[in-house]
C-alpha cells in the first residue's frame, strides 16, 4: 500500500477529540498510536488492545508523523555574544 493509500486512514472529525487527526473515524488519536510506538509498545501489542485496529493504520500513524516532520523547520534566533 502505497502512502498515499495509507494517509486515507488517517481522518478528522470535528466531534471527536477537537479535531485532532484519528484513525479511520474511530476515537484514536494518531498521537496516541505515536504515543504507544514511542514508549516501546510493539505493533503486535497496540493491535492487541484494540482489536478493530489494522496494521496498516499504525504504518499511516508513522508516514503521518514523517511527513509533518519533513515540513518542519527551526529558525534559531541570533544570540548576543557571551560577555
Amino acid at each position: 500500500m502505497d502512502e498515499k493509500e495509507l494517509l486515507k486512514r488517517i481522518t478528522v472529525d470535528p466531534g471527536i477529540f477537537g479535531a485532532k487527526p484519528i484513525i479511520r473515524g474511530r476515537r484514536l488519536a494518531v498521537e496516541h498510536v505515536l504515543g504507544m510506538l514511542a514508549a516501546g509498545d510493539s505493533p503486535e501489542t497496540i493491535l492487541e488492545g484494540y482489536p478493530w485496529l489494522e496494521r496498516e493504520d499504525i504504518q499511516a500513524c508513522l508516514v503521518y508523523a514523517r511527513r509533518l516532520a519533513a515540513r518542519e523547520r527551526i529558525e534559531l534566533l541570533p544570540t548576543e555574544p557571551a560577555r
